[in-house]
């Protein structure tokens, strides 16, 4: 997040807080007669800002808001020229960042899901599935909605550790020299591996009946899910499917782009296993956990747990293959022949 947050704010979030918070917003509390005696023979030459010349409404409002220290020399000349495009929040300020990085995942966030779950809803999920008998009313809207909801609350629960990597605590690194490539090449399938490992895990626990119908069976809604019921969840779900995610990064070095790149790749295909597809014979079957091994996690809930491979779920004895006796589109064309017959019998 922090190269997302270095490219905002160079282009558009510096002068965004510069107008929301400016510096000069603070300036009456550094006039000529609370500066101190020191500041003043070091800057005597230099002109002091007058208390009060740049007060606005605004201003006034904004002067109430928590800020870092403020030295004094930032007004006064030669600073003093420049402090008219000046936030009060420094990028590395706590509050800034957080503010920031709220609005980047909120915005990043509904434009991924709108846009490439609306591309999979175009282009390649079967619109015959939304005749199956167990396809909702108005199906497509209650996903949306429900994803709507989600997402503010999960960003909220997210913000700590986006604020904590930002700030540096994780083991991002920037060149790919500081462990090579043969780490590098080695650090993506590592990821991977750990991420889906523990997913399956931690999808498999929200399945427990102690907490499975107020966490995780919102998701189980969507029998029959469309592209838009990727994040159609409890906010707590969607938050602890990601975990394994944001705790790489504080347990093991990991390239910044790289990392910004997988994160993408990942909710895209966290879009794509939601197409409800069912086709199967493809070499990787028993490998990739992809949308036919999911489209059977929806029907049968108890199987196929995992993210992108099938490894734990043979693990775990929770695996199920897919096949095409078990194509959700089989249900779609006895439900169109009952209605033929009906129409039949009515005609008769």
């Amino acid at each position: 997040m922090d190269i997302l947050l270095d490219v905002m704010d160079e282009y558009l979030l510096d002068n965004v807080y510069a107008k929301l918070v400016p510096a000069t917003a603070f300036a009456p509390a550094f006039n000529a007669s609370t500066l101190s005696k020191a500041a003043l023979n070091a800057t005597s030459h230099f002109p002091v800002i007058p208390a009060g010349s740049l007060s606005s409404t605004w201003s006034h409002l904004v002067s109430y808001l928590p800020h870092p220290p403020l030295p004094a020399e930032s007004f006064v000349e030669p600073a003093l020229s420049t402090i008219a495009s000046t936030s009060a929040w420094p990028r590395d300020y706590i509050l800034r960042q957080a503010i920031s990085l709220t609005g980047i995942t909120l915005a990043g966030v509904h434009v991924i899901y709108f846009l490439f779950a609306w591309l999979s809803y175009t282009f390649v999920f079967n619109h015959d599935m939304m005749k199956h008998p167990r396809f909702l009313k108005n199906q497509i809207r209650q996903e949306i909605l429900l994803s709507l909801y989600a997402f503010p609350l999960m960003t909220a629960l997210t913000l700590p550790l986006f604020v904590l990597e930002v700030r540096g605590y994780s083991f991002l690194y920037d060149n790919v020299s500081d462990y090579g490539w043969g780490y590098l090449v080695f650090s993506v399938a590592f990821y991977l591996l750990f991420t889906d490992f523990c997913i399956y895990w931690i999808h498999r626990w929200e399945h427990n009946p102690l907490w499975y119908k107020w966490l995780h069976k919102p998701h189980h809604k969507w029998i029959i899910p469309t592209p838009f019921a990727a994040y159609a969840f409890h906010p707590m779900d969607g938050f602890l499917q990601s975990i394994p995610y944001h705790i790489f990064i504080f347990m093991f070095p990991f390239h910044k782009k790289l990392y910004v790149i997988l994160f993408v790749l990942i909710n895209l295909w966290t879009i794509l296993i939601h197409d409800s597809d069912m086709v199967t014979g493809h070499p990787l079957e028993r490998i990739i956990n992809g949308p036919a091994h999911h489209t059977l996690h929806h029907m049968y809930f108890t199987v196929n747990y995992g993210q992108y491979f099938t490894f734990a779920d043979r693990m775990g004895d929770s695996y199920r293959q897919p096949a095409q006796e078990l194509d959700p589109l089989l249900d779609v064309k006895k439900a169109e022949e009952k209605q033929e017959k009906e129409a039949l019998g009515k005609q008769q």
